[in-house]
């Protein structure tokens, strides 16, 4: 079954989620299909939920999902595990089917924040879709703020987005860390693709996909988000992030998290964002990177982070990759891999600092911190950084290190 949505002359008509969201389900409730997103501007006062088998596709100039701005109230009662009614200061500024997220002093970010959907407004009591799974108390200034993905996939199968803009309205929105949220954001699904988007102005990530193994990212532009631009993490393997453009993000522009394995990154150009080109860590195993563009941004251009031995980024390859110009804001180098990470290969890749703001900004070609081992490099070109080309200060027995 397929399906038109739009501002008129659709199967559908209408410019919020909720037309958005009809037009999804009835297509959902018939097995599958696709539905049409006609081009124009769509007011987004919860999440557009993708629903497994039903493709969700932009027509024409790529319609624009635009989060309203955010309201921020705080609880009149503490809100316990368990419970699927909290009870508000003042709920006039809140409606049926508006997203929330909950938070107090102590659960403030990251996993610790609970996201749900108003399905009543009961005076100044909220029924959510779901009960709250953590205790956000008045003492430490629990609160509800109009927080949310602006398309979202949770516990679902097999869906597609193209060709629409999902726009987080950065400055009036209050902001959602990449674990619960992203301008697009997908929690345990399983061969899901977001091709052609462009996730943009959110208060937090661009793309965030936690346990949401065989996610693709093809062809998408991730740029001016608060957090990092794509966050793959928390056991999403086999994954591919190709042919994206991702810049200009406050955080890392590629930030693999937990359990990112057996994974490709290729053609993508990753520049100017506040942090690392790419950084990987906590056990981020046998990857792939190449043929990306990653320069200009404000620390490395690709970090290794700090693991203990056993859950390190091991048996990564980096390969023909151009990598130039970072440290931009913060003392960087254009590899850089801190202990314990061992077995890489770093092979055909251009390191360089073409001194393009006349001033050298790559410190080192590639630096090893003590504690690494098993580096392997040939066929690179590294020139023109202000220190070393490799600085090798890991004692390792077991690196190759060749130009």
């Amino acid at each position: 079954m397929d399906l038109t949505v739009g501002p008129q002359d659709g199967d559908v008509i209408g410019i919020d989620n909720n037309a958005l969201q009809a037009a999804v389900d009835a297509v959902a409730r018939e097995g599958g299909g696709t539905v049409y997103v006609k081009s124009g501007t769509y007011s987004m006062y919860n999440s557009l939920f993708l629903r497994s088998g039903v493709n969700v596709v932009g027509l024409g100039p790529a319609p624009v999902l635009q989060k309203v701005a955010s309201t921020k109230v705080a609880l009149a009662t503490d809100a316990a595990y368990g419970q699927d009614r909290v009870t508000v200061a003042d709920a006039s500024g809140l409606r049926k089917g508006t997203g929330i997220a909950l938070s107090d002093d102590v659960h403030s970010s990251a996993w610790y924040v609970n996201v749900r959907t108003i399905v009543e407004v009961e005076g100044n009591t909220l029924v959510l879709d779901e009960a709250l799974d953590l205790d956000f108390l008045v003492s430490r200034n629990g609160k509800v703020e109009t927080s949310y993905p602006v398309i979202c996939g949770k516990e679902m199968k097999r869906a597609r987005v193209e060709n629409l803009v999902a726009d987080g309205s950065r400055s009036t929105s209050a902001p959602l860390n990449g674990c619960r949220g992203g301008a697009i954001y997908l929690w345990r699904t399983e061969g899901c693709v977001i091709d052609n988007c462009t996730a943009r102005n959110f208060n937090g990530d661009g793309i965030s996909f936690q346990v949401s193994p065989r996610t693709s990212v093809t062809r998408c532009k991730v740029y001016r988000n608060a957090g990092h631009g794509v966050h793959p993490g928390s056991g999403s393997h086999h994954v591919e992030v190709s042919g994206s453009q991702i810049s200009a993000n406050d955080g890392d522009g590629l930030f693999l998290c937990w359990l990112v394995k057996d994974s490709k990154f290729s053609n993508n150009t990753i520049e100017r964002n506040g942090q690392d080109g790419i950084s990987i860590g906590h056990e981020d195993t046998d990857n792939l990177l190449v043929s990306n563009t990653i320069e200009r941004n404000g620390r490395h251009g690709v970090c290794f982070r700090a693991e203990a031995a056993y859950n390190g980024g091991h048996r990564n390859t980096l390969q023909d990759n151009t990598i130039r110009d970072n440290g931009q804001s913060h003392p960087g180098d254009g590899i850089h891999v801190e202990a314990f990470t061992f077995d890489l290969n770093i092979i055909g890749n251009t390191i360089e600092d073409t001194m393009r703001d006349a001033k050298v900004t790559q410190r080192n070609g590639i630096y090893l911190a003590k504690g690494v081992d098993g580096i392997r490099t040939r066929g690179n070109t590294i020139r023109a950084n202000a220190d070393e080309v490799i600085a090798d200060e890991s004692e390792g027995q077991k690196n190759s290190l060749q130009l």
